[in-house]
């Protein structure tokens, strides 16, 4: 499953959402080269594992608040929530294998 989220729906879709199955964020931009590497295979890796997690992508250009609050100081900017926490995160882009090892570490 993958969605949108904004300053607005965070905390329904993220927050929460984590507390029944993980949430993994990608505080992206639209004018970040590494972001638009590290969407497509993010994307693939959470099809691939379809039932594991929820892919929430949250642009920083509009949703300045939320990044502000969870520290993101440089994009790509992936967190995973669990439990309405963030458990474990990572900056920039990184291939596809060091995503799937890392993410079966923490599912």
């Amino acid at each position: 499953m993958e969605l949108d989220v904004t300053d607005e729906n965070f905390e329904s879709e993220v927050i929460e959402k984590s507390k029944t199955i993980p949430v993994l964020v990608d505080f992206w931009a639209s004018w970040c080269g590494p972001c638009m590497t590290l969407k497509p295979i993010l994307q693939k890796v959470a099809k691939d594992l379809d039932d594991k997690f929820i892919l929430a992508k949250a642009s920083t250009d509009v949703n300045q608040t939320m990044a502000s609050k969870f520290g993101v100081m440089s994009i790509p900017s992936v967190k995973l929530f669990k439990n309405g926490k963030v458990v474990d995160e990572f900056i920039g882009a990184q291939p596809e294998e060091s995503i799937r090892n890392w993410l079966n570490q923490k599912l």
